[in-house]
């Protein structure tokens, strides 16, 4: 049984929830300082604010799953410690994270029985699950294997187990980043539906304009204080943005393409690219050929769990292929050669994992540094005769040159990479691929759940880099940002790549019925 603290209730209110000078500090570092935070019965409330800024570690404070240090938590009226989550879960607070927490090799209904307390039959799970899902508009099948679901129907797994447990306060967190903007419109109206029945939701996310369209109300944060209460539908993103990181958020600056790109010819070229499962959940890839010429951004979108992950490894040599001409780069045949090779060769990648794929979290910066340049840069990074020992003042210097470039934050000077917020060490690790001027760039998920100030530096840098006559691939579930950065867009559905479309005659709602496989 789970195990809080509660006092006896005050008079009755419209406020579900009132946090006050909420402060939870990690060493000398204040994640969360002073908070007040009011949110309203039957409200759409969003939480704004840059990586970093201490939304994550507010809304794991709400949810029982961090002790805040000082300050109070009061729920409908009593005040509350929120000791853990299955506290706040029966308390009636519920969250939907923005990675799942779903078993690929258990039923929908196996994966919703989880949660919930012992008594129910997997039918009777099923059939509750069921019924929710056609009362809010979030069909399921739930005998299906998780792993055979796309990305939205996994996350009306999640919502559905969320509502399973009644909850009067749901937290979203970016819970439209893995939709097609079909699929966010239709979980507009169901969160609507919800707060039409007097259900709280608060909403995090980066994506300004969605705050603009469904929110009643926001507070947004900037190094762990709140800076600004604000009705959104009032604002405009750029308002909401200059609110977030505390001075205006430049656009992106996109030259027109030139009619002949420096460099000239294609330097990405992928021919008739196939590639068998790799696992039971796996997506098989089929005679997918594309390429990107010397001065262009190509985009590729897409629903997540489509191939785009098992395109980037057959892209970046982590898996290889039968053929060697199944990838050319830079005019040199490369589809049996592995990372090393496809980087000498002239080529950065950039994963969408950032830490345990893009970096080492508990190695500090510059030898996650190292690790991915000691054969690239070996003459810089490596010196001596036969024992070779490694250059740490040229690693330091270059960790500097990328943190300066990048602007990425941080509380020491070389600190392990895992102590970054995720929006600071996806800065770094694109700048550590930028550093090298490669001739060719396949980025994976660019400014994922990154902030709009750290997301437009990303944005024109990507920009840039392919401007001064390299080409870029781009991989993202984001179509405002491949519309914003990209000359040409593909789509990729079940393991297929559609034509790369000139980005000034396609439109977002082409894209996205592309996405959802409708044409």
């Amino acid at each position: 049984m789970s195990r809080g603290h509660m006092t006896e209730p005050s008079a009755p209110s419209q406020q579900l929830l009132n946090v006050q000078r909420l402060t939870k500090q990690f060493g000398a570092l204040k994640a969360c300082d002073q908070i007040d935070l009011t949110i309203e019965r039957g409200e759409i409330h969003a939480l704004l604010g840059e990586n970093g800024a201490g939304k994550s570690t507010l809304v794991k404070m709400l949810f029982g799953s961090l002790q805040p240090l000082e300050g109070e938590v009061v729920w409908k009226g009593r005040k509350v410690r929120m000791t853990s989550p299955a506290f706040a879960r029966k308390l009636g607070i519920g969250m939907v994270f923005q990675h799942f927490s779903l078993f690929d090799s258990l039923t929908a209904a196996e994966n919703i029985a989880l949660s919930l307390d012992a008594g129910l039959s997997l039918t009777e799970v099923a059939k509750k699950a069921s019924k929710i899902g056609e009362t809010y508009g979030l069909p399921v099948d739930t005998d299906a294997l998780v792993g055979d679901l796309s990305v939205g129907e996994r996350q009306r797994i999640e919502i559905i187990r969320c509502l399973l447990q009644e909850p009067e306060l749901i937290i979203l967190d970016e819970p439209t980043a893995v939709l097609t903007p079909q699929e966010a419109d239709k979980l507009f109206v169901t969160l609507n539906r919800l707060k039409s029945e007097g259900k709280s939701i608060l909403y995090i996310s980066h994506r300004l304009e969605e705050v603009k369209q469904i929110c009643d109300r926001a507070t947004v944060l900037r190094h762990g204080k709140v800076v600004s209460h604000c009705t959104p539908s009032r604002e405009t993103a750029a308002s909401l943005a200059r609110m977030m990181v505390g001075e205006d958020v430049a656009l992106v600056e996109r030259p027109k393409l030139a009619a002949q790109p420096q460099g000239h010819g294609n330097l990405l070229e992928i021919n008739g690219l196939s590639q068998a499962p790799r696992g039971p959940f796996s997506t098989a890839l089929r005679d997918i050929s594309l390429s990107v010429h010397a001065g262009e951004v190509v985009g590729i979108a897409g629903v997540a769990g489509n191939g785009q992950s098992e395109f980037f490894e057959a892209v970046s040599g982590e898996v290889r292929q039968d053929k060697a001409a199944a990838i050319r780069i830079r005019g040199q045949e490369a589809g049996l050669s592995g990372i090393t090779r496809r980087r000498l060769l002239g080529a950065g990648f950039v994963p969408e994992e950032r830490l345990g794929h893009g970096a080492v979290p508990e190695l500090p910066l510059t030898d996650n540094l190292f690790l991915s340049r000691y054969r690239t840069d070996a003459k810089v990074f490596l010196k001596g005769g036969f024992l070779k020992i490694i250059a740490r003042s040229a690693l330091s210097s270059a960790a500097r040159r990328i943190n300066a470039m990048m602007d990425v934050r941080k509380n020491a000077e070389n600190p392990v990479a895992g102590a970054l917020s995720g929006g600071n060490l996806q800065k770094f690790i694109i700048g550590r691929e930028l550093d090298r001027n490669p001739s060719v760039l396949v980025v994976n998920q660019p400014t994922w759940g990154v902030d709009a100030g750290a997301a437009m530096r990303i944005r024109q840098a990507l920009v840039d880099l392919s401007r001064q006559g390299s080409a870029v691939l781009v991989i993202s579930q984001d179509l405002d940002e491949l519309f914003e950065i990209c000359d040409r867009i593909a789509v990729m559905h079940h393991g297929q790549l559609s034509e790369a479309l000139p980005r000034d005659i396609v439109t977002a709602e082409k894209i996205g019925l592309m996405m959802g496989g409708a044409i």
